[in-house]
């Protein structure tokens, strides 16, 4: 399997703070990973410093064999092969739906605007928001926002698609077509790394899972491991709390 992304004894620290401690793993192509664990246990970090939104304290992330935390690296051309959605949507307000979706291929990519508009339409159409182009984010719902959001990193065309809990600021009635959208696309073989407390979601879509607690991966597998034969003591005391809220 080709390796997208290697992540080597990745450490984060705010102050004296060590949020990340020493985290190994890596992500190949067309697998969806999805890293579970308590609020504070570290999994939003790890996914801001994947895409260099916080910056590492030490460690190596190793991307088309070279080392993106080098001084050399050219960060913006890294951060183009990495579609990332955030908990709160993050959409401009100020751009119409189609805006959104063709602003970053023109400026960052440097598309025409024709190449741009025929690309976010594509995926527009793939996160079935393709009627709303004219629209602006706050005539949208919650749901709706997070789908453009989606459509808007998959128009930049990247390697991996970063969700960081793409569903936890939704209404409960708009979680289920967010995330219809992302099995669909883990379906098409897009590459994921996923941030979620859907335990549904990471049970039945994710090739591997990934649990963090208190900044390090306490245990990782396939689903049917994880979720029913946990090795680890804490894994099973996370399930057990998170299923029976659920």
């Amino acid at each position: 399997m080709e390796q997208v992304i290697a992540i080597q004894h990745l450490n984060k620290s705010f102050g004296q703070h060590e949020v990340l401690k020493d985290i190994n793993f890596s992500v190949y192509k067309g697998e969806v990973v999805c890293i579970i664990g308590s609020s504070g246990s570290g999994k939003s970090t790890l996914l801001r410093c994947v895409n260099l939104l916080e910056k590492p304290t030490g460690g190596q992330i190793i991307y088309q064999a070279k080392n993106i935390l080098d001084d050399n690296h050219n960060l913006t051309a890294y951060r183009t092969k990495l579609g990332m959605v955030f908990q709160q949507f993050n959409l401009f307000n100020n751009h119409t739906v189609l805006g959104n979706c063709t602003i970053g291929q023109m400026q960052v990519l440097k598309r025409t605007k024709a190449e741009a508009e025929e690309i976010a339409m594509h995926y527009l159409k793939v996160v079935g928001m393709e009627n709303y182009i004219h629209a602006r984010p706050r005539q949208l719902s919650g749901g709706q926002k997070q789908r453009v959001a989606i459509a808007r990193a998959l128009s930049m065309e990247p390697d991996v698609m970063l969700f960081d809990e793409p569903t936890s600021a939704l209404d409960p009635e708009m979680v289920g077509e967010v995330l219809k959208v992302m099995k669909e696309l883990a379906e098409s073989g897009l590459t994921m790394l996923v941030v979620t407390h859907e335990m549904g979601f990471a049970k039945e879509v994710a090739d591997r899972v990934v649990f963090m607690d208190k900044g390090v991966i306490a245990e990782e597998g396939n689903p049917e491991q994880i979720f029913n034969t946990p090795i680890q003591e804490r894994t099973r005391e996370f399930l057990k709390r998170t299923l029976e809220k659920g």
